[in-house]
């Protein structure tokens, strides 16, 4: 017969060697969490733009990944993946996984107006990203055809207003499409200053762009980046920016609210997130290292020479930044009638 004590005495060591086991396999588990929360980052990181290369947004990462790497002391590798208005992009560092590695250089498109723009969109863009830091800022700017403006003495908003109102319908402006920065501006103008004026999209802001070089529309809202060229060549005039602070590139244009649309407050905007979830540290060592390369004068410098304003946030801060935004563009967009599928 089996001695009970004994019995006892080997159950209880067993029972202490699996708690044992299993302890260390807890810690263990615990310990790479830990090492990479110290140790952040070992390996490549990946920036993804979600726009086509060549474009300002592209070009930005490229110059802030440079910075980056030097920092990090790890290559930054910038990958186009563009579509959709950016929510490809987007959508593959959401659901990327959350440990840092994978960046998205969202903007005012993917991050506030897609949200209530696309009816199904694949993506949260509170909940399934991490902000890092807000890079840039670049208002859009009023901008009317030259001879337009001579020919019906257009040398201020409240002038192109006071056209509109006697009139009504003959006005045309161009935009990017339908949902673009520059129709959204247009509806909210129509809006607040009680005119009616004709949206005409293009496939994209270049087309519009040469649209109302040549006269067949009559004004728009361009980005300042691509607009400030042709302002200062005199084939555009420029009316009124679109932000409450006035452009250094353009400080005598007045804002929109400073001519007489209270309140108005569109612009572009792009920053970088990471994917949702991702460990506070690893987000604060990204923060501190774009944050560093924006002060940097260098890059003040190449920014300004292509229409944007360096504006480094803490992390806290641009989270609570996006969120603002998205909440604003929800009247915006449904006041266009803008949808996307």
């Amino acid at each position: 017969m089996r001695n009970p004590q004994k019995f006892h005495v080997s159950s209880t060591r067993r029972a202490l060697v699996r708690g044992a086991v299993a302890l260390a396999a807890t810690f263990g588990c615990l310990a790479p969490a830990a090492a990479q929360g110290t140790d952040f980052p070992t390996k490549p990181l990946r920036f993804v733009v979600p726009y086509p290369p060549g474009g300002p947004l592209d070009t930005t990462a490229r110059l802030l990944a440079e910075k980056v790497r030097v920092t990090l002391n790890q290559p930054v590798i910038v990958e186009n993946r563009s579509g959709a208005g950016g929510n490809i992009g987007a959508d593959l560092v959401a659901k990327a996984a959350p440990d840092g590695y994978t960046l998205v250089m969202g903007a005012v498109a993917t991050h506030a107006i897609n949200p209530w723009l696309f009816a199904n969109l694949p993506y949260d863009p509170i909940k399934d990203f991490a902000p890092v830091t807000i890079v840039a800022a670049v208002p859009n700017v009023l901008v009317v055809n030259v001879d337009f403006a001579k020919k019906n003495q257009i040398e201020s908003l409240q002038d192109l207003i006071a056209y509109a109102k006697k009139n009504p319908d003959r006005l045309n402006y161009g935009s990017g499409g339908n949902g673009s920065a520059g129709h959204l501006a247009g509806e909210l103008l129509k809006a607040r200053a009680d005119i009616d004026v004709v949206h005409v999209p293009y496939q994209g802001a270049a087309p519009a762009q040469l649209a109302l070089l040549g006269g067949q529309s009559d004004f728009m809202f361009d980005n300042l980046a691509a607009a400030a060229p042709l302002i200062r060549d005199g084939k555009v005039k420029a009316l009124a920016v679109t932000t409450l602070k006035r452009s250094s590139l353009l400080s005598d244009v007045p804002t929109m609210d400073e001519a007489g649309v209270k309140g108005f407050d569109l612009g572009t905007w792009f920053g970088v997130f990471t994917t949702g979830g991702t460990p506070a540290d690893a987000v604060a060592k990204l923060n501190k290292a774009y944050a560093d390369a924006l002060r940097q004068p260098d890059v003040q410098q190449r920014l300004l020479a292509m229409g944007s304003e360096a504006q480094p946030m803490t992390a806290e801060e641009f989270a609570a930044f996006v969120k603002r935004e998205k909440d604003k563009y929800q009247e915006i967009v449904k006041l266009s009638g803008a949808s996307l599928n």
